[in-house]
């Protein structure tokens, strides 16, 4: 793992180096870089693979007292981690809280980015998202001692599978949640830093829906790719983001929740290898399309969604 001291305060992350196109992945609440591991060991043959450890609650080093937390304030942070490297062109990617700093930095115009992809994520009012994040802005709240007693819980399995923390974020990713929450329950710093995130999101409930209305401005490719009955991002979502980007195409994935990197690592770095690999050419005021995988487990019952999905399709390679 390596590290690099920013403004904020120390901040580790992976890099597979090569000087094939560069592609960094953003991670969500209570978790780290390793969500995205085999997605990175699929792609870092033929591309730069970068993932941050942002400072959402499973980082590590705790940052300074005086550091900003908030989304837009980790926003920036990874805008400085991209300028402090030197990466330019960059393919910048995100799932659950990690796309909705990838949306943030879509619409600041950043002239580091070629390319964003969209897995999964916080979007529009879906701020904090689900169960899941509704819990844990509203546990935020309490004074960070009482936070890690709360959190304590999460150290049994049939806690942490509950639709109020990971249960409805992965269907089969257990694993790495029992070792996300570790930093949390055992380092005061990181609980005060993670409380501090929380807050953060609580005083500012419709950051997303104004982030959205700047996603027009994104003129370069895009993918949303998108878990087709997730519970948490509704589908809906994935929809409406590929109608506000000039330049985007709708994934559809079965058999995941949320966090597409663990449930569907193959499927993602498929798509995200035929993204990376072929640019999609303008399509002004196109629609969506749609690639449906194939799943090997009878489909879980879909959310209500607030519209109707648009659905097309392309042929898979």
């Amino acid at each position: 793992m390596n590290e690099i001291e920013l403004s904020a305060g120390p901040l580790e992350y992976t890099d597979t180096g090569g000087d094939g196109p560069v592609v960094v992945f953003l991670h969500g609440l209570l978790m780290d870089a390793s969500l995205w591991d085999e997605v990175i060991a699929g792609l870092s043959a033929g591309h730069r693979c970068l993932a941050p450890v942002l400072p959402l609650g499973a980082h590590r080093r705790a940052m300074k007292p005086d550091s900003d937390l908030s989304l837009p304030g980790v926003a920036r942070l990874v805008e400085e981690f991209l300028d402090r490297l030197g990466l330019r062109e960059v393919t910048l990617v995100g799932n659950d809280t990690g796309g909705a700093l990838v949306q943030l930095l879509m619409g600041d115009g950043s002239p580091r980015l070629s390319r964003a992809a969209l897995v999964s994520c916080d979007a529009f009012d879906n701020f904090p998202p689900g169960l899941t994040g509704k819990t844990l802005v509203a546990v935020g709240k309490l004074p960070p001692g009482m936070f890690g007693l709360f959190m304590q819980q999460l150290r049994l399995r049939p806690v942490r599978r509950l639709p109020i923390a990971f249960g409805w974020l992965t269907k089969r990713g257990d694993a790495a949640t029992a070792r996300w929450i570790r930093p949390v329950l055992t380092e005061p710093a990181i609980r005060r830093d993670t409380v501090r995130v929380l807050r953060a999101i609580a005083a500012d409930r419709r950051l997303l829906v104004r982030a959205a209305s700047t996603l027009p401005s994104f003129d370069h490719p895009a993918l949303v790719a998108w878990a087709r009955h997730d519970r948490v991002m509704p589908p809906s979502h994935g929809t409406r983001l590929t109608e506000l980007l000039p330049h985007a195409r709708l994934a559809q994935i079965d058999d995941t929740y949320t966090l597409i990197p663990l449930d569907q690592p193959a499927e993602l770095t498929r798509l995200l290898s035929q993204f990376l690999d072929t640019p999609l050419p303008p399509r002004p005021g196109a629609r969506a399309s749609t690639v449906t995988l194939s799943s090997p487990e009878p489909p879980v019952p879909a959310v209500p969604q607030r519209e109707p999905m648009v659905a097309a399709s392309y042929p898979k390679d």
